[in-house]
């Protein structure tokens, strides 16, 4: 069974995929972490990721961020509020090496990987139930989550070739403007003869 992504690389046979389905994680942790890598090189995302696991460094929460706690870390990023969610972080970090794996089977340099793509969408909640005073049932629900992501190799910059000017062109109406912009002066009749042999 194929499964398909939200979007697909501009070149496909220097990128790589991963996805995970059903993910036992939380949905809004697991979207600011995808938002806080994005754009990230490979070894710089599992860097990062790694130190919020030790809680060195924050993901910061800029969508889904009613109730979270302010901390100093989040000012690395110009922002405020941040967290450390560590089960989203190891399985992002687990679908980032799996990437990598898919990388060197493709023979692509992993050293020049970074995220391209990263997209997080809520699956189905899952259903338990709670006990709650006087013999009624009240929903337990839990809120898992599909990740998809794509790495690519960064694209060399190459200088653009020189291009020839091709002499500018004027219209009847622009050459008449021109020409009575000149005017008369001594000065600027060096500019409407240029005008003029262009014309002609």
């Amino acid at each position: 069974m194929t499964i398909k992504y939200s979007r697909e690389s501009k070149n496909p046979s220097k990128a790589c995929k991963a996805q995970g389905v059903d993910l036992r994680v939380h949905y809004k942790n697991t979207y600011e972490v995808g938002q806080a890598i994005k754009g990230m090189t490979l070894s710089t995302a599992k860097k990062y990721l790694q130190d919020v696991c030790e809680k060195k460094r924050c993901i910061v929460f800029r969508k889904y961020r009613g109730c979270a706690g302010r901390t100093p870390q989040a000012k690395e990023f110009k922002a405020t509020q941040g967290r450390w969610p560590v089960k989203s972080c190891k399985v992002v970090l687990g679908l980032l090496r799996n990437a990598e794996a898919n990388a060197e089977f493709k023979n692509l340099d992993a050293e020049k990987m970074f995220v391209e793509h990263v997209q997080v969408n809520a699956a189905q909640q899952g259903r338990r139930r709670t006990y709650r005073a006087h013999g009624r049932i009240g929903p337990y629900m839990n809120c898992p989550c599909h990740v998809e992501m794509i790495l690519s190799e960064k694209e060399e910059a190459v200088e653009k070739a020189a291009e020839d000017v091709a002499p500018k062109k004027f219209t009847r109406r622009q050459f008449a403007k021109l020409k009575l912009k000149v005017g008369g002066d001594k000065e600027s009749s060096g500019l409407s003869d240029l005008v003029a042999r262009r014309v002609a």
